[in-house]
């Protein structure tokens, strides 16, 4: 009776196969893709973030959706003095689109930027409100909107916090 041996390289090649094939298996049943990313910039300390939880649609966000996003608690918190510049920067698919920038769920600027980076002064999110009193922390948020049908697409949120 004869049995059939592999060799030890043919068994290596073999085990490496069969390693890839799942791999791709496991990565094509994930089925999404991430969303795209921004990022705050202040000195050499970059913050990243994805949209916030439920706050992206490619299909377009429900206006009642966006004001939650908008004015929610939370996000990546990033120490800034006033003297320090922000530098934003996006993935190109949200600059394609286009964004703008919100500051405590309010709009902060009138049409959309479509590029992906921008510097903006620490100063401008401190400036004094009301009685002259400046708040400690400003949430940021910044508003991806689809140039073509208006609707928005995800909210990417960010706390400054003044040292």
């Amino acid at each position: 009776m004869t049995v059939a041996f592999f060799s030890g390289k043919a068994r290596r090649a073999g085990v490496a196969l069969g390693a890839v094939s799942a791999g791709l298996l496991v990565l094509s049943a994930c089925g999404s893709k991430p969303t795209p990313i921004a990022t705050v910039t202040v000195g050499s300390d970059s913050y990243n973030t994805e949209a916030a939880e439920n706050c992206y649609d490619e299909g377009g966000l429900k206006e009642s959706r966006v004001q939650e996003c908008l004015s929610a608690k939370g996000g990546e918190e990033v120490e800034v003095s006033v003297d320090d510049r922000i530098r934003f920067g996006v993935d190109p698919e949200i600059a394609e689109n286009g964004w703008t920038i919100f500051l405590d769920g309010e709009r902060a600027e009138q049409e959309p930027y479509t590029k992906t980076y921008r510097s903006i002064s620490a100063s401008s999110f401190f400036a004094p409100g009301m009685g002259g009193q400046t708040s400690p922390n400003v949430r940021v948020a910044l508003l991806e909107t689809d140039a073509k049908t208006k609707k928005a697409i995800g909210v990417y949120r960010f706390v400054l916090k003044k040292v």
